[in-house]
């Protein structure tokens, strides 16, 4: 489905960091947290706070979902492998990681889109500036906020709770 045809993420689809096709509706009634990812981001250790607030709000209906990215300074250059087993081993991610995908431009994930043309940045702009972008999303799937990749998972808690 196009990112203009679309009414909600739940239209969307995306493998996992198996490979393995998640239709995203799988996350419907929750209150998500969508992340671009990399692993050698000097924005990386919010891995440690998204963790923290998946941990903390999951049971009532919240769940982060991390995409790497290469985009930003090629920092992201792993396999899916090595990617998964970086954010288990460093950060004890848990919640669910995809593959890799391009969050900007023609190739740019359909979901992407989709998230940029919902909330844009800062002057309207769509495109994504850096890693650990992040997009909140209600329970029906509406993009509700973004924020920059400067705010920490930490300063998004208030905003989940009121949607939770």
């Amino acid at each position: 489905m196009t990112a203009q045809a679309s009414s909600s993420i739940y239209d969307f689809s995306a493998n996992s960091l198996e490979g393995q096709p998640v239709s995203l509706s799988t996350f419907k009634d929750k209150v998500l947290l969508i992340v671009n990812t990399a692993s050698q981001c000097g924005f990386t250790p919010q891995y440690q706070g998204l963790q923290s607030i998946y941990n903390k709000f999951e049971n009532q209906g919240f769940a982060v979902l991390g995409f790497p990215c290469n985009q930003f300074g090629q920092q992201e250059p792993g396999t899916a492998s090595e990617i998964q087993s970086f954010c288990e081993t460093r950060f004890g991610v848990t919640f669910p990681l995809f593959e890799k995908v391009d969050v900007n431009g023609s190739n740019a994930h359909p979901l992407f889109k989709y998230l940029t043309k919902s909330a844009p940045g800062i002057f309207g702009t769509e495109g994504i500036k850096w890693n650990f972008t992040k997009f909140l999303v209600d329970r029906s799937g509406k993009v509700v906020k973004r924020y920059p990749s400067t705010t920490k998972p930490e300063e998004i808690e208030k905003d989940i709770q009121a949607l939770l």
